[in-house]
């Protein structure tokens, strides 16, 4: 593999592979609002957050973490003011008091926050606007949850993205990505130049999965995967693993995870059910993280096309990294893993995202699910054939028009989604 996709590809999982506590919408709106505090320097007499439909939509049904239980934008947004730790980025809310909760319930009673929907705007998209007394501040988030793109205090520019990407620090570049050198990638990495980043995935999304299936956490789809007929066979464990991860998230467990493509759901789905194959097998360490390696580029991969938020829901593109993982931690090869790739995306391509819920972790378990059936299916040489739906010549350009379909394909679907979660 030649130096440059090596140390690309070590920058992306690098990138990538950070801590959040609790779903990324709300936190990212959190953060924001703590960045807007550290700029005012003290808590605002009123702010107003405006943020695209897919933000909404993200937030409406999902508890934010050490908020007491409570949910919504306005809770984020004044969290992450009262309390939050910009430092800390997605893990914006990791040091919340009971004073801060108390302090945040007073002041969203007070009607000291507002929000707004904006269009035209990138589907992730957030900006706080904050007053205190004679002085004013704004911060704005776009593309991806930490990506602050612009910050003015008193109507002076104090960041501008557009004006300093040019001397700032480039994103690596993803379209360096594909199956073939990811395996490759795989094979020859240092382990080295990633074991942090993976040992710590593994460490917190087995933790709160743990959590999920020990506790009454939302709808407790894990639990109620493991108490039904063949409950704890191998598929449903690794299905109950990822989705009860999810169960304890999307319901307000404070306990941190560490994302992919931006998402924490879909960081628990790429790595937990590899994690129950390595124990099942007893697989060597070393291989389970290069394992991880794939399933986590696999899913990246994938959503490049895509973008951070849309209508696709993204546990298929995690659920196919994992199924993607386990295939090559179980020994097969490029071709087989294709069929694994090409098999999923065309079997739940289709699966919508209507927001962060307890549902998403339902979603996940059919991901994983598929994911686990279109291995069986591969191994055994049966895959889709190109012309079938959106199966294409080569894996590439599957995934392309998988990703086309929903980048482009569902922008109506969101639209219609979104007019349905605000009852219009």
């Amino acid at each position: 593999m030649n130096r440059k996709t090596y140390d690309t590809y070590v920058s992306i999982l690098k990138a990538e592979l950070t801590m959040a506590t609790g779903c990324t919408e709300p936190i990212a709106i959190a953060y924001a609002g703590a960045k807007v505090k550290e700029v005012l320097e003290e808590v605002p007499d009123h702010c107003t957050v405006y943020c695209s439909g897919n933000i909404v939509k993200n937030v409406m049904a999902v508890t934010v973490p050490n908020s007491g239980g409570s949910r919504g934008i306005d809770t984020a947004a004044m969290l992450g003011i009262v309390g939050g730790d910009a430092n800390a980025t997605l893990d914006v809310l990791h040091a919340i008091t009971p004073e801060h909760i108390d302090l945040m319930k007073k002041l969203i009673a007070e009607g000291r926050c507002s929000t707004e929907l904006v269009e035209g705007v990138a589907n992730l998209y957030i900006r706080i606007e904050a007053v205190a007394g004679e002085n004013t501040a704004l911060v704005e988030i776009k593309d991806y949850h930490s990506n602050i793109t612009r910050i003015e205090k008193n109507g002076e520019v104090l960041f501008d993205a557009a004006q300093t990407e040019a001397t700032g620090v480039a994103a690596p570049d993803k379209s360096l990505l594909n199956v073939r050198d990811i395996l490759t990638f795989a094979d020859e990495v240092d382990l080295d130049d990633v074991r942090d980043v993976l040992e710590n995935q593994v460490r917190c999304n087995s933790a709160i999965a743990e959590e999920g299936l020990k506790n009454n956490w939302g709808a407790q789809v894990g639990k109620s995967i493991l108490e039904g007929e063949d409950g704890y066979g191998l598929v449903n464990r690794a299905r109950a693993w990822a989705a009860a991860g999810s169960d304890a998230r999307m319901n307000g467990c404070p306990m941190p995870v560490v994302i992919n493509s931006g998402s924490g759901n879909q960081g628990i789905t790429v790595s937990m059910p590899v994690y129950v194959y390595a124990k099942e097998y007893g697989v060597d360490h070393d291989k389970f993280l290069r394992a991880l390696v794939v399933s986590n580029l696999i899913s990246l991969h994938q959503k490049r096309y895509i973008g951070s938020l849309s209508a696709y829901c993204g546990a298929v593109s995690a659920g196919t990294g994992a199924a993607a993982g386990i295939a090559y931690m179980l020994g097969e090869g490029y071709d087989v893993i294709c069929g694994v790739i090409s098999n999923n995306i065309n079997i739940d391509g289709g699966m919508v995202c209507d927001g962060a819920k307890s549902s998403c972790a339902a979603k996940i378990a059919t991901a994983v699910g598929t994911g686990l059936l279109s291995l069986d299916m591969a191994r055994k040489g049966r895959v889709f054939l190109p012309g079938e739906g959106l199966v294409e010549d080569n894996i590439e350009d599957t995934i392309a028009s998988v990703g086309r379909m929903g980048r482009d394909g569902m922008k109506s679907t969101d639209v219609e989604i979104l007019k349905i979660m605000l009852g219009k």
